[in-house]
């Protein structure tokens, strides 16, 4: 049972301080192409709804080896059901990705937008610790979602690349801020 205040504490091996250098590169690498993402983000718009249909594809060849391994019918219909939507909704993002990424911008902007009016209500209306920054974090959804809303069916050319770029960015500074960390204790060792 897990209680509010508990951490995970992963520990530094020997291993990870000694080759720090390649935290670094990987940090650099997923920086440099957070930035292209966001750079040419129509392109990695198109090239992650297609990375999204195959993955889409793929499991739904799972599915379908899994439906036959349950070994119930109830199990296997459900299982067969769930191959035949993962291999019609893939194989749509693989042959038209940019309607693709437009119903799916779609989908996020209304998403973004209704969860933001919910959180923003939910954090007025219960004041719990930190319930500012609940209801700022809801607000900024609420924008979000307006914004992509209102720049739509435009806004599902760019909006995924320029997520995926920004997420990039993020994962490669903080891969390279964890890079820094283990230098300064090879350092200081």
């Amino acid at each position: 049972m897990f209680s509010q205040i508990d951490v995970l504490i992963v520990r530094v091996t020997p291993e990870m301080i000694q080759h720090w250098g390649w935290f670094l590169a990987f940090g650099i690498v997923l920086l440099v192409l957070g930035v292209a993402a966001v750079v040419r983000s129509v392109a990695s718009t198109v090239v992650s709804m297609v990375f999204f249909g195959w993955l889409l594809v793929f499991a739904s060849a799972i599915e379908f080896v899994d439906a036959f391994m349950v070994g119930k019918w109830a199990g296997f219909f459900l299982h067969l059901l769930a191959a035949i939507l993962f291999a019609v909704t893939g194989i749509i993002m693989v042959s038209r990705p940019v309607i693709s990424a437009e119903a799916a911008t779609f989908l996020m902007s209304m998403f973004f937008l209704i969860g933001g009016v919910y959180q923003l209500i939910a954090a007025l209306l219960t004041h719990l610790p930190g319930w500012g920054w609940q209801a700022l974090n809801g607000v900024v959804a609420s924008v979000l979602g307006f914004l992509l809303l209102a720049q739509w069916p435009i806004s599902g050319l760019y909006a995924i690349g320029l997520f995926v770029g920004i997420d990039l960015v993020l994962y490669g500074w903080a891969w390279g801020a964890l890079a820094l960390d283990l230098h300064r204790l090879s350092a200081s060792a």
